[in-house]
């Protein structure tokens, strides 16, 4: 299962091997062990005309999910894709986010992860309040097999 990333920008450096392993681990749990993913890390410059365009909203953002197919249900697709999509972490945003919440840089990049996984998987958190708390459990567990306590959560913070 090839998990690439790229750089852009200027954000914080973050362990790209340890970005590529997580990766690779929760994809072999969401049952997409063989399905390929894009990751790119960057700066609040990069990601913002991104958000503006996609979702928009004029401002930086910490992960946008760009799915390359849809699935039927959350977590749930007619033929597992070759290609689960791209995830866009701004390592700027994160930072703040990581001094906010009491944690590391590393430890609020793998939570974005997690999260931007859910959302390419077919999770959602902002429309349905019983949608958010299946996603908000799915994070959990994904959470927690990479060993980060469930109160990190992303979705935990949102919701």
């Amino acid at each position: 299962m090839p998990v690439s990333t790229t750089v852009q920008g200027r954000g914080p450096k973050v362990d790209r091997r340890r970005l590529v392993k997580d990766a690779r681990a929760l994809l072999a749990l969401l049952d997409l062990p063989r399905t390929e993913l894009s990751v790119m890390l960057c700066d609040d410059a990069t990601i913002r005309p991104l958000n503006e365009e996609w979702r928009g909203k004029d401002a930086a953002t910490d992960v946008l999910s760009f799915p390359q197919e849809e699935a039927e249900s959350p977590g749930r697709f007619t033929v597992p894709p070759m290609v689960i999509g791209d995830i866009v972490i701004s390592t700027e945003t994160a930072a703040r986010q990581a001094e906010e919440h009491g944690h590391d840089l590393e430890t609020e990049v793998r939570v974005l992860l997690a999260h931007g996984l859910l959302h390419l998987v077919g999770h959602d958190h902002e429309d349905d309040e019983a949608l958010a708390v299946r996603m908000r459990e799915e994070e959990r567990r994904l959470l927690e097999a990479l060993g980060i306590d469930a109160e990190a959560a992303l979705i935990h913070r949102v919701s």
